[in-house]
Formats: structure tokens, sequence, C-alpha cells
């Protein structure tokens, strides 16, 4: 898988719980849950937001100051976390540094957002060692995407809070981007969202169009994220189990075509596709066919396994690895137009 590679190039308060609203709470983490939804705080000029780095490294200095002052740009204060200069390997420090940083920040009364500074690989290694139990009663907005999916997965398999599969904080923050993730994290607003229609010197438009699988409107829940991720975590506990009446979300980079089948597939033969009531492709970027005999189209593909479910679905939304990136609410009951090629959000995913 490239997205390492990819993402190297793109870039050097709270909620009161009664013990009854628990099914579970073990001590040793990742074996805690609770029932319902939990809905964050928003950002307000002034707040604090923790960069973390739960995955891959950035080893030069210049994205780590243009992260800084991207927040401060949008009237937010900034804290590093502790280990986010490590290294392990490839990995943005140990296992245990990686996840202790994660935990400290959602205990620290100070901070009130997270935001992974990038993605890569390495964040489905310390699932078993986030605190589940102290996120759920310290919910704080926590955003990212990319290899941050197996992080959002499991925080909402454990906790039910809402998270944002939105920017990095080393990804580009435009024109399209800032203003959404400011709509909705700030302003608390019910976003829909929608392809840009830009014609340009064209008769009609030939950028960044909706195609519809199936037509049709359905509501759910907003759940997924990258695909390669996202298929990597499944069989374990930290993979949701209740996908009715879900809107299954995906997105991907650098894989080849017959990779994406197969993770399809995996998605088909474990139950997931049977059960939603909605879907929406966004960007496969850099998703080209091997070398051999041929291949089919990625078009073909997502065809093959979602137009027989008979949902509405469609593909092209500003979801992935690309500049106009846009912030996605996980667990965030949604309306899916797939005629129109939207999403509307139903309610407020701050509170």
């Amino acid at each position: 898988m490239e997205r390492r590679n990819f993402l190297r190039n793109i870039g050097a308060g709270g909620l009161a719980l009664s013990l009854s609203s628990f099914i579970s709470s073990q001590e040793t983490p990742g074996t805690f849950h609770i029932e319902g939804q939990i809905i964050p705080n928003r950002l307000k000029a002034g707040d604090t937001i923790g960069i973390v780095s739960p995955s891959s490294a950035i080893f030069e200095s210049e994205p780590y100051e243009i992260a800084i002052e991207t927040f401060e740009a949008m009237g937010l204060k900034v804290k590093l976390g502790k280990f986010v200069n490590n290294r392990y390997g490839h990995l943005a420090g140990t296992d245990e540094e990686r996840a202790g940083e994660l935990n400290e920040m959602f205990k620290d009364p100070e901070i009130h957002a997270i935001i992974a500074l990038r993605g890569g690989s390495g964040a489905a290694r310390i699932l078993d060692k986030v605190d589940y139990q102290t996120i759920a009663k310290n919910p704080k907005i926590f955003v990212g995407y990319s290899d941050i999916t197996a992080l959002h997965m499991a925080i909402y398999t454990k906790t039910g809070l809402i998270t944002f599969h939105a920017p990095l904080a080393v990804s580009t923050w435009n024109n399209f981007s800032y203003p959404l993730f400011r709509k909705i994290i700030f302003e608390g607003e019910m976003a829909l969202f929608e392809n840009p229609v830009d014609k340009g010197p064209n008769l009609t438009v030939t950028k960044n169009r909706i195609r519809t699988i199936s037509p049709g409107v359905a509501t759910g829940e907003l759940l997924g994220g990258n695909l390669s991720v996202l298929t990597g975590i499944m069989g374990s506990q930290y993979f949701p189990q209740q996908w009715e009446n879900k809107i299954l979300y995906l997105e991907d980079v650098g894989e080849q075509i017959y990779a994406v089948d197969r993770m399809m597939s995996q998605l088909q033969l474990g139950g997931v596709l049977n059960k939603i009531s909605g879907f929406v492709f966004g960007k496969c970027t850099d998703c080209k066919p091997g070398s051999g005999y041929g291949s089919l189209t990625l078009e073909e593909v997502i065809d093959y396994y979602i137009k027989p479910l008979g949902i509405p679905a469609y593909s092209g939304a500003m979801i992935g690895h690309i500049d106009d990136n846009s912030t996605i609410p996980n667990g965030l009951k949604v309306q899916l137009n797939a005629d129109k090629g939207t999403l509307q959000m139903l309610s407020p995913a701050v509170k």
C-alpha cells in the first residue's frame, strides 16, 4: 500500500456519565463500552487543540511549523504531544508512546480538540492500548483521516463518541476544506455535503463529477473511512458489529484495482454490505490497474458489489486523499440523496 509514501509527499468540555449508562466498565484499556452517542463540545476562538502523531513519523521541521501556524490562524492555541517528534522505525515513537500521548491529550483539561499530525500506518497497533474509559469521560473533538480510520472505528465502537474524518494537521487547509470544517466544528451547523460546481471554460462540469450508482434517498449513521484500514481491522473487537441503518463511506489511495476488489469482497463476505442502508465512495487517488492480462475498472468493481444491494449509492464525493477534503462526522445521522450526490447532516455534530 502506498498511503505512507503519498502522505510523506504532502507534508514533512465534558459530558457527565452515570454508572447506569455503562454496558461494561473494565479497567483494561480496550474493553470499555457505553450505550448511546456522545457529542463533543464545539471549538471556539482561544481554545487549545492538541496535535498527536499516532501513526507514521514526520522527519522535517517545516510541517510542524505549518501545522502550528494553520491552527493559530483559526484563532486556536496549539499544544504538541509529548512524543510527537519521536521515531521508532517509520512510526512516530513506540506503540506505548503513541498511545500514551493520545490518552494524555484526552485527560488534559486544557485541551479542547485533538488532531492527528499525519496518517501513514501504525494506528491499528495501538488500539489495545488506548484508554477508552478516559475518552468516554472526557469527550473531545478528534480529527484525522487515512490511517486514523482505525482510531475512528475503535473510538466509535468502544465509546459512541462522534469523531471527524477530516484533514490532518499537515493537510491542505484551503477555501474548500477550512470553511466546511469551521461550519461543522466551530459553528455547529448541519452541513450539506455536495461537490463544488465549477464548469470553468467548459459547457458542463468535467471535474469532481458525481456518479449515481443506484438512485434514491436513504437515512442512517455515517460510518467508514479508508477502505484498506477499515478492512484491516475486520474481525477485531474494534471493528463495528452493527451495520444496520448505516451509510458506509469509503476512500483510498495508491491501491491497485485488484486490491480494491479484494477489500470490497471482504466487506461483502463479512456481512457488512448486505446490512447498510446507503453507500458513498469518495476518491481513490492514484488507484490504477496492475500489470498482467487486464483489469476491471474501478467503476466496474464498485458497481459489482453495490448495485445488487438495491440501496441508494453514489461515487465521486469530496472525501479522500485530496486537497478539497471534507469533514465527515463518524456516527452522525445523515440523509443521502444518490440522485443529487449529497449528504445532509440531520443534527449538529458538536454542542
